[in-house]
Formats: structure tokens, sequence, C-alpha cells
């Protein structure tokens, strides 16, 4: 019989707060405290980690983790034996994928991956750069930066390869993208042996099930109202619905409950368009979970 406890990776830094606070929409709090790199989860069958991002990988793959969050990115830079199980978009703010990009400075005459011949580059996805320039066939130096990468160029380096979401911190250094090298989405990882571990399994399906109804949940509120049903296909027409509006019986047999899920940026459009149109006892409630 298997040791009942999973070994799961936080990622630490710039995902640690996000991943927080997922974990607490799908029902799991996780505390974390200063200095130190064992947060506490209230699942006793769950013993977390704080790991880089940039490391996970690397953990998760040798077994030391059973299974961890990080970005694609690393993935491939680690040249990691894992399995994914689920792509997990955190918040609207970044649900977009994040950029790795070739930007130099505006005023260099490298305007494609042909004129890196020769040249040096510094970036933290020194792998995936040497992959990427070798699919091109050129030679370049490639070297790994510990950080402050867009202050590189030109001084120190030729360009860079760097992660972006929108491009302001670039060119707030004079930089222009040349072009991209790749989009990444965070993951949540596993190793191969835990995977065949059947406890182990189910509890990573659950744990990820939950996961993704708390991000399916994000941005979106119930709404609920009485409506009398002469009213209901001018009120039925309004309503964008996630799935089809559920519709009960109420004591009265003129009236009847509506109840649906739509995106909250909506509400304060469109309510006052339902009570024009019927809709009475109108009450909007929040989700913490959507779970198809």
């Amino acid at each position: 019989m298997s040791e009942q406890l999973l070994k799961l990776g936080i990622p630490a830094g710039s995902l640690q707060e996000a991943t927080g606070e997922l974990f607490r929409k799908a029902g799991y709090k996780i505390t974390f405290a200063s200095r130190s790199y064992y947060p506490a989860i209230d699942d006793p069958e769950i013993h977390c980690t704080l790991i880089r991002a940039q490391e996970m990988p690397r953990y998760v793959q040798d077994g030391s983790l059973d299974c961890g969050l990080t970005g694609y990115d690393w993935i491939l830079e680690n040249d990691a034996k894992v399995v994914e199980l689920a792509e997990l978009v955190f918040s609207k703010v970044s649900k977009r994928p994040v950029r790795w990009v070739l930007a130099v400075p505006n005023d260099s005459p490298i305007q494609g991956v042909k004129d890196l011949q020769g040249k040096r580059i510094a970036t933290e996805v020194v792998n995936v750069t040497r992959r990427w320039l070798a699919q091109h066939g050129v030679t370049a130096q490639v070297e790994f930066s510990w950080g402050a990468t867009e202050v590189k160029p030109p001084r120190l380096a030729d360009a860079i390869v760097e992660v972006t979401e929108t491009g302001s911190s670039l060119r707030a250094n004079n930089l222009r993208i040349v072009c991209d090298l790749m989009q990444s989405t965070t993951r949540f990882i596993a190793n191969a042996r835990t995977c065949a571990d059947t406890w182990k399994k189910q509890k990573m399906d659950d744990l990820i099930l939950m996961l993704k109804g708390a991000m399916a949940a994000e941005g979106k509120v119930g709404l609920m109202m009485n409506v009398r049903r002469a009213d209901l296909p001018a009120v039925l027409k309004i309503l964008p619905a996630l799935q089809t509006p559920t519709i009960s019986a109420l004591a009265d047999t003129e009236w009847a409950d509506v109840n649906t899920i739509l995106d909250e940026n909506i509400v304060r459009h469109i309510v006052p368009q339902l009570k024009q149109a019927g809709a009475r006892g109108i009450v909007e409630y929040p989700l913490n979970k959507i779970i198809d």
C-alpha cells in the first residue's frame, strides 16, 4: 500500500499568491508563513513545498515532488519528462499566455533570426533559445541571465530573449520585439510513477477538478428571479446563458423561478432590462465553482 500523502509543489514568486487564491476558491486553504518553504494546507493528505517555477519540473521528474504547478516554458527549458495533467489559467489578468520574445535595442540592425549569427544573447531560457537558433541554422553565444535582462543590451548583449505579457517593460527600456519564440501557460504536472499510483492519481484528479471548477466560476455570477409565465419569452430573450436557464415552478402557477449563470460584467446592463421585461425579486449571488 502506498503512502497516503501527496507531495505538491507550489510555485514561489510571482505565481505564489495567485496559486494560493485559486486553491482557496477551490476549497483548499493554503497559508504561507514568512521564511517557511512549507505552506500549511487544510488537507492532511497533501504536503506543500514552495519551489521556484523554474525548478519545479526537475523535482517532479525525479520524484522529490509528486506533482506541482509550473509554466510550460520551464518544462521545455528543463527538457523535463513529466506528465501534464491540466492547463490552468489563473485569472482575467493572466488569461493571455506569456510570450518569450527576441528583443533588441531600437537602433539595432538585427531584423530577424538570421541576423543573430555570431551575436551574444542573454536569457533565462538558455536551452529553449539554443534549440530555437539550431532550428534556424544559426550559431550564437547564448548566456544565462540572472535577472534584469532588459538592461543588458547593447553593452552586455546584442539581443535578449525575455518573457513578456504586454511588451511595456521592453518598450520602457528602449527595446523592440523582433519575433516570438514561444507562448506559455501554467500547467499541473506530475511524476510518471505518481500517475501509476491509484490513490495519488485519484487525489490529483480530484484536486484538478476543483481547481478547474474555481477557474470556470471566475468572473461569473448566478442570477435568479421570479417571472410571470406570460413574460418568460421576453425575459429569456435578454438572458445570455452558460447553459439553458433553469425554470422552476412556484406555488403560484402563474409565476416561475428562473435561475442562470452569466458574466459578472454584464449584470449591471441587463438587470434593468430584466425588470422592465417583468422579472421580479432579482437576486445576484457569487459562485465559487462551476463543475461540468
